[in-house]
């Protein structure tokens, strides 16, 4: 049995994807020098680019080491068949789960008619389950959603995707128009518990939403009854996030672990990459103590990894 979720411990912590974040170089300093969630996940990777020619520059995105285990990789796009070719391919990859993005807010991406746009389109919402439970092998799914579009449509469209036997189930409180521009509703997400012991026991129910530390989650676990809790901008606030007991950290350990994060996408990436990237972790690592606000002005005027690390020598 390939389940990893039923092997898990309650409340289990996810590491939510984000775009141009959760990538091979920040998930490896996650899983090695701050507190490990117990589940991490790619970037969102469009299947289409998968199948396509130019599928080196995407398949990247694959990329992970055992010590990040359980890996998911989390795919997006429209084409089932390439949702199947997509599955086979990460189920030889090593991959430990899949993730079927069904929540992306982004405007671009819900006119294509995909991510949050399958509320409003089951039939091929069921299409792209059923494809890729075929290429998954019998690897565990998940899929990502949303609460609705405009209006909470929640027990509905949970309950449709729990009918698909799915292994695990992530809701984030907020409806696509909503983005991210008032609280998760976590009593929306506790819906979807109720609905889940009735429709599909085995199917782990994961919230998501407004979660800024390890006590947090277990409050949530507490109040609401889920299985899990998955966690993506609280890191920025805190890179300590999965840690229990709120400990303080030195202005040193901050730096200690952005010089390794640095370090280690240099020796990753190289010039293959945009080195402003790495710009948008500054604020996550250089915040809250004494001169970080100097610091890190400083560190945004950079061009390239060279005047970054002489900075922070």
């Amino acid at each position: 049995m390939k389940n990893f979720w039923q092997r898990l411990k309650k409340p289990f912590l996810v590491l939510a994807p984000m775009e141009g974040v959760t990538d091979f170089v920040f998930r490896e300093i996650v899983a090695t020098e701050l507190p490990k969630p117990h589940v991490m996940m790619t970037e969102f990777t469009n299947v289409e680019s998968l199948m396509s020619k130019g599928f080196e520059k995407t398949i990247i995105r694959f990329k992970f080491s055992e010590k990040q285990r359980p890996i998911i990789a989390q795919i997006w796009g429209m084409n089932p068949e390439n949702y199947y070719k997509s599955a086979k391919l990460i189920t030889k990859l090593g991959f430990d789960g899949i993730d079927i993005n069904m929540g992306c807010p982004v405007r671009e991406v819900f006119k294509m008619g995909v991510c949050s746009a399958l509320i409003n389109n089951r039939p091929l919402a069921k299409e792209i389950i059923d494809s890729v439970k075929k290429g998954a092998n019998g690897l565990p799914i998940s899929i990502k959603i949303r609460i609705g579009i405009k209006e909470v449509v929640t027990e509905d469209w949970a309950g449709f995707l729990l009918e698909q036997k799915i292994e695990a189930l992530i809701i984030h409180g907020r409806t696509v128009e909503q983005m991210s521009k008032v609280p998760a509703d976590w009593n929306e997400i506790g819906k979807v518990v109720k609905l889940r012991n009735k429709i599909s026991p085995e199917t782990m129910i994961i919230g998501n939403g407004d979660v800024n530390s390890y006590e947090d989650a277990e409050e949530k676990h507490n109040k609401f009854g889920v299985d899990g809790v998955m966690i993506g901008r609280g890191i920025f606030h805190n890179p300590w996030v999965f840690e229990k007991g709120n400990k303080n950290h030195t202005p040193e350990e901050y730096k200690d672990v952005l010089i390794k994060h640095l370090n280690l996408y240099e020796k990753t990436y190289g010039d293959g990459r945009n080195y402003h990237i790495m710009k948008k972790f500054y604020k996550m690592y250089v915040n809250n103590f004494k001169g970080a606000n100097q610091l890190r002005i400083k560190l945004m005027s950079t061009n390239n990894f060279k005047e970054a690390q002489e900075i922070l020598s």
